[in-house]
């Protein structure tokens, strides 16, 4: 396994559709997936698509830890996806905060549908078909935009609300105190 080098907003891995990836069964794929988690654990992260380590192929890894499960679910291990496809299973979207191993140290304010259904290959050969809700939602949203050359800024409504995690943190909390 390896640490792979993260692909930064600007590259050009990141503003395109990646490939399909012919067959999940394929060790080369396993090997990628791998040291897809590796990388994203090591960075770390919670998400992590293949054009994020510079390779222009339809795979996600992710997992979400119990901290951000919020009580509303439990937490998901990490979790393949090859090939993805997503539909929302509602209108309703919610904004949320977003970070991003390819915009170091920035978050903002996106929206995102609250419920999806999503269906993938797995390494195995099988298929996913699962529904997801809130953190998990967001997050199979977010690795998925990677796949079509989507990063979280072009998202976003109100660019104002995209800057550097310390910054945002520090304004938030001088507005929380403004507050009481």
């Amino acid at each position: 396994m390896a640490i792979l080098k993260i692909a930064r907003m600007g590259h050009p891995v990141l503003m395109q559709r990646a490939r399909e990836v012919p067959d999940p069964t394929d060790p080369a794929v396993h090997s990628l997936i791998n040291d897809m988690a590796e990388t994203m654990f090591d960075a770390p992260g919670i998400g992590l698509a293949a054009p994020q380590v510079h390779i222009p192929a339809r795979i996600v890894v992710f997992h979400i830890p119990d901290e951000r499960c919020n009580n509303i679910g439990e937490s998901i291990p990490l979790t393949a996806l090859i090939n993805p496809q997503i539909k929302p299973l509602c209108d309703e979207i919610e904004d949320g905060i977003e970070g991003c191993l390819s915009l170091p140290e920035m978050v903002g304010t996106v929206p995102r549908y609250k419920r999806i259904f999503y269906k993938a290959e797995l390494p195995d050969g099988n298929t996913i078909e699962r529904e997801a809700e809130g953190y998990h939602a967001r997050v199979v949203q977010h690795e998925c935009d990677h796949l079509d050359g989507i990063l979280y800024p072009m998202r976003m409504n109100d660019i104002s609300k995209l800057g550097y995690s310390e910054e945002m943190a520090k304004a938030k909390a001088l507005e929380e105190l403004s507050s009481e």
